[in-house]
């Protein structure tokens, strides 16, 4: 720290920065976070969707991938860093989706506390 002519100046922290995705593009881009501000896609202009700071994307050829989080995403599911474990279970694949879909039409469990469930009962 260098001082000011008012003293100490303090170190600024920059403005965190969180994944946002384009689901049509199959693309990930890492702004600052801002939830006034409506975000769009700078290759095809739709909405991008609030992924979180934890979110790692899949490869844009894994269209597989990209519909399990498409899934998530529309359930409301983000991927926010939790302390020290990360942003905890996600589905990696289709089958997993639609187990724990299953699982929360039987049982009336919110299908976004269904999606991130490790283990099914």
């Amino acid at each position: 720290m260098h001082p000011g002519p008012r003293g100490p100046s303090l170190m600024r922290m920059p403005p965190a920065r969180t994944s946002y995705v384009c689901l049509p593009c199959r693309a990930s881009y890492k702004q600052h976070a801002d939830p006034s501000r409506q975000r769009v896609c700078p290759r095809c202009a739709a909405p991008l969707v609030h992924a979180g700071s934890a979110f790692a994307p899949p490869p844009r050829r894994d269209r597989a991938a990209w519909r399990t989080l498409s899934v998530l995403l529309n359930a409301g599911v983000r991927f926010r860093a939790g302390c020290c474990g990360g942003p905890g279970y996600r589905p990696r694949t289709l089958r997993e989706v639609r187990e724990r879909m299953v699982h929360a039409e039987r049982t009336g469990e919110p299908i976004a506390r269904a999606l991130v469930r490790p283990e099914l009962p």
